[in-house]
Parts: structure tokens; sequence; C-alpha cells
């Protein structure tokens, strides 16, 4: 059953932010403890660093194999990502500036392979106001609206990888994004994007690529059959890597990967209206993509909520869900639109 047709596209919007607001009243009503949101959202981070730090310590012992260890770390991890995206909303103690900012340096912490919480703020607040279109420089930095191949497989796997394979594109996207902040920060924009992965994105591709590399070469060497003969130093510092791309930096890779494939193909680009928050994203839930929800908060189903009601914590819109996405059918939001694929992204066909 729809809504009116009579209806204008903001009371269809409004009707869903109503709906997905008394929803969360109402829950919050029912369980108190959900207005404490600084300390629920402490809670969860230190949950998720435990986790993450005690996996890392059963695999050091040899408790924990490295097969289950890595999926248990991404999964704590994916925790910190809704964590530093309710944080860019300022939706934990925004009134303790030193808590808020140690819990984005924590978050920052969990998943280096990331630009800094700090500039991603901009982007994000910008992608808002700018959703699917060319200004977008968060979405389409993680390959939205391109088309499907080993170049947006590649853009979606590794964030530096956005630049390696088209830098003169991101340059013009960087340039359209910079045009639309004021012109009083533009400076500050650019010199944000540019220091955005200092030090930990640094840090974690370093480590990512020694690890790749080392490996792809002494595969293909004993394929071969001549098997090189490392120095001490190398293989002690392998050691370390080894047991980082465990604990740190695999776990990150599938968790980045899986968020970013569901959030550039849950997003339109192209040819629909910013304001128009009905076509700015669709819902995903099929089955066949539980192994990407899994790794990253089930961001399918719940993020296009936060389109429409931006201020609910993510944990709030994973227990309003069902009434959201009742109302959100009723006004058009698409759900399952695999078509988004062969459109290249498009709501409409080419």
């Amino acid at each position: 059953m729809s809504i009116s047709s009579e209806m204008t596209d903001q009371q269809r919007i409004q009707k869903v932010r109503t709906v997905v607001t008394q929803a969360g009243e109402e829950l919050r009503q029912r369980h108190p403890i959900l207005k404490h949101q600084n300390f629920i959202g402490a809670s969860i981070l230190v949950f998720a660093l435990t986790g993450m730090l005690g996996c890392a310590a059963l695999y050091a012992l040899g408790v924990l194999p490295a097969w289950l260890c890595i999926p248990l770390i991404a999964i704590f991890a994916s925790f910190t990502h809704e964590l530093e995206h309710d944080l860019i909303h300022f939706m934990y103690f925004k009134k303790k500036p030193w808590a808020h900012h140690l819990m984005m340096s924590l978050v920052w912490l969990a998943r280096p392979n990331t630009i800094s919480p700090w500039t991603r703020r901009r982007m994000h607040l910008h992608h808002h106001k700018f959703s699917g279109t060319e200004h977008d420089l968060e979405e389409r930095g993680i390959g939205n609206g391109m088309p499907w191949g080993i170049r947006r497989i590649l853009i979606t796997s590794d964030q530096l990888m956005t630049v390696y394979l088209r830098p003169l594109q991101m340059f013009k996207m960087l340039k359209l994004f910079v045009s639309k902040q004021p012109e009083n920060e533009r400076r500050k924009t650019v010199i944000s994007q540019l220091i955005g992965f200092i030090p930990l994105g640094l840090m974690y591709y370093g480590l990512w690529y020694c690890f790749v590399i080392f490996h792809v070469v002494d595969h293909m060497a004993i394929w071969w059959g001549s098997a090189i003969e490392w120095s001490s130093n190398t293989l002690a510092a392998m050691k370390v890597i080894n047991f980082l791309a465990v604990v740190w930096v695999i776990p990150n890779f599938i968790r980045s990967f899986s968020l970013q494939f569901i959030s550039s193909n849950m997003h339109y680009y192209g040819d629909i209206d910013p304001r128009d928050v009905i076509k700015q994203t669709q819902v995903l839930t099929p089955w066949w993509l539980l192994p990407f929800q899994i790794f990253c908060c089930n961001f399918g189903s719940t993020h296009a909520i936060h389109h429409f009601v931006v201020k609910e914590p993510f944990y709030i819109r994973q227990m309003t869900s069902k009434k959201a996405h009742q109302v959100m059918r009723e006004v058009g939001v698409r759900f399952n639109d695999y078509g988004t694929f062969k459109r290249v992204n498009r709501w409409n066909k080419a």
C-alpha cells in the first residue's frame, strides 16, 4: 500500500521523519536507559576495543587461529565505524570536548585505513547536502557512480587506489568539493584532505603493501623453484608485520570493503535531486549480502533511515528499523534494487 500520490515529496519525507522519530521516542520511554546516550556510546566503544584487543591477545597466545581471529576483529571494528559516524554528527559528549575527541581518536585507531574522522566530518556533512551529485566526494571516492569492473573493485577495496587509478578525476572531484565550501574554509579543507591519512593511514598502507608484496614474491619464487634466502632482519620484521596483519590490517580490509561495497551501491548517483531524500538511497536486505552486512553492522538495512532522521544513533536505527522500513516502502523508497549495478547507480535507466 502506498502513501497517496497527492502528497508532495516533502510531505512524504516528513511522514517518514515523523514515524521514525516517534518510534525512537517510544523506545526510549519503554527503555529509559536508552536516554543515557553518552554512556551507551562509551560502553559500545569499550566493548569493541576490548573485543579487538582480546582477540589479538588470544591469537598471540596461540589460542585463537588466524582464520577465526580475523573475522572476529573485523566484526568488533565495524562497531567503531558506526560510532565514528555518530560522533561526526556530535551524538556523544557534545558538551565534553575532551571525551568527544578521545572517542574520535580511538575509533580512528581501531580503523587505520580510513581518513581522519575530523577530515571525514566535513566530507560527510557535505554528503548530506549534495548526496548523489558530482560534488559528493565521500561516495564518489569509494566508487559510487562508476561502471563495474576491476578498477571499481580495486577502488572499493583500497582507499588509496581511488587516487592511484584516477588522479585527474580525483583532482576534479576535490576541486568541485572545495568549491562548495565556505570561501574562508577552502584552504583549510584542501590541507585537511591532503593530510587526512597521516599518520595512521600511512602506517596501515605501509604494513598492508609490505605484507602483500613480501608474500606474493615469496610464493612466486617457491612456485618457480628458486626460494629466496631472506635475511634474518627481514624475517624478524615480517614476523611483526604478519602479526599486525592478522590483528589490525586484514580485519580492516574486510570491514572496509564490505562497508564500501554496500554503501556505494545503496546510494544513487547522477540523476536525482539532492533534496529528495527518498531517492538518495535504497534499503539492501537480501540474504546473499549477509556476509557483507555482518562486517558493517547491517549498514545496508539501516543507513537509509539515517538520511531521513540524522540524529538517531546507530543502535536506535537497528531497533526501530521495522517501523521505519514500513513507512519508507509506503513513500517510495526502493528495496533491493539490484538494477543499480547495471545502471551505474542511477535511479533511472540510462
